[in-house]
């Protein structure tokens, strides 16, 4: 194993794309400790203990890298980028014009790409501007940081402006940051800020669970991680192969065409959008709750209170079952959008191509429909228990700790941060392959 690592930097060409994507992760991790101008540093510890016990801050705190509880200048982290490629990619299939550029090519998806961009900072000042008005009134509910407590030193016009303008500065700078890593670096750079931002955090969930429940709970936790690891792994390479046979042609002398070839359907098809999905959809309502009446004895006292103590806390059985279902029904909804069986079943009667015993055209379409379905199925049960496993496990064995709660994150941690590695790796195998060099994957 060590000989295949020396191979990458005995190769001047894949080295300095290493290096470069480390050098981006630092200043990455470095902007992440950085605070941004006019935040009390003394109230950024009262943020960073509430993002232990879990909930939408403890969510946001797994994406920015531990940089929004520091109030730093990449607070915003990577976020804006994904909700602005998501919004575009559904937006694709309602939207003609989107749909005539994806089907350009090239071309059309740098114009893609570059109104992403556009999307990205729009959302970027509106989740900074959103912040800044929570940081100073104690997080409006929704952080719970207490009453009295403002993390904005002066709160001003001129002050909050420069706040909006560093966070939505440190976001762009992010994405321009990824797109230099995809061109110079080796990976895909947004994915691989990502991966940064996981593997940051997990050391400090992990701590939590030895300081709540002492070693013997740490090494089942570890045991837990080292199996979800493995099923991930497996699940992850798993794909449906449908082989695809092209007509033969005769044009003057020569044949072409059948060869044949397969239609690789994976497993987990959507990857973990649906969890990122169904996460936001839990938390609206708690937004929703700030809005009711809060007098004392109020109707609005007690759906906060059930809201609070069901559909926020990890362990209940009420936010189990909904987040589960969640999970399942987006695994549905993304795939749907990601992967057209009509589509695929055109594209493959204009090129000659057919599946053995499966007629062209609708046959297909009903054929390809049904495989995708059954996939999909077992994909977002796996996902579904893969983002269950880490908080039932809290339920039965740690039911009295709170701040415990952000290890029920894990299982997205675990998600994510594996499929970033196994891409990244497939592509330093590849380029060491074509070097004549032994690459990792077996």
């Amino acid at each position: 194993m060590l000989t295949r690592v020396a191979n990458i930097f005995r190769v001047p060409d894949l080295r300095n794309k290493v290096l470069f994507t480390i050098l981006m992760i630092a200043i990455y991790r470095f902007g992440a400790f950085v605070p941004a101008p006019g935040i009390d540093l003394d109230a950024v510890d009262a943020l960073r203990r509430q993002a232990e016990n879990g909930g939408v801050l403890g969510f946001l705190q797994l994406f920015s890298g531990g940089a929004l509880t520091q109030v730093a200048v990449f607070s915003l982290g990577i976020m804006p980028y994904i909700t602005a490629s998501i919004m575009m990619q559904i937006l694709t299939v309602v939207i003609p014009k989107l749909e005539e550029w994806q089907k350009m090519g090239a071309v059309g998806q740098r114009k893609i790409t570059q109104w992403t961009r556009y999307v990205t900072i729009a959302i970027a000042i509106m989740q900074s501007t959103g912040l800044v008005f929570l940081l100073n009134n104690g997080g409006g509910g929704l952080f719970n940081l207490g009453e009295g407590v403002s993390l904005v030193s002066e709160f001003s016009p001129p002050r909050v402006a420069l706040i909006v303008l560093t966070l939505t500065a440190g976001t762009a700078l992010l994405m321009w940051m990824g797109e230099l890593i995809t061109q110079r670096g080796i990976g895909n750079g947004m994915s691989i800020l990502i991966f940064a931002s996981i593997i940051s955090q997990l050391p400090s969930q992990f701590s939590l669970i030895r300081a709540e429940g002492g070693n013997v709970i740490f090494t089942v936790a570890m045991l837990i991680f080292l199996g979800m690891l493995v099923a991930i792994v497996f699940i992850e390479q798993g794909q449906r192969r449908i082989p695809v046979q092209f007509a033969k042609r005769v044009v003057g002398r020569r044949q072409y065409g059948g060869q044949s070839t397969y239609i690789p359907l994976k497993v987990n098809q959507s990857g973990v959008v649906p969890i990122i999905f169904a996460s936001s959809v839990l938390y609206l309502p708690q937004l929703v709750a700030q809005m009711l009446p809060s007098d004392p004895g109020s109707w609005g006292v007690s759906v906060q209170a059930w809201i609070n103590g069901n559909l926020l806390n990890t362990t209940s059985p009420w936010y189990l079952s909904f987040y589960g279902l969640l999970i399942i029904g987006f695994a549905y909804f993304y795939t749907a959008i990601t992967f057209d069986p009509a589509q695929q079943a055109d594209t493959l009667r204009k090129q000659g191509g057919f599946i053995p015993g499966i007629r062209p055209g609708p046959q297909t379409e009903r054929y390809l429909a049904k495989i995708l379905s059954r996939l999909t199925l077992a994909g977002a049960l796996f996902i579904a228990v893969v983002a269950l496993a880490p908080a039932v496990f809290l339920a039965n064995v740690l039911p009295s700790s709170g701040n415990t709660q952000a290890f029920a994150f894990g299982g997205i941690s675990i998600l994510l941060a594996v499929g970033v590695a196994l891409e990244t790796m497939k592509q330093i195998d590849s380029q060491l392959m074509m070097r004549n060099y032994e690459g990792f994957l077996k």
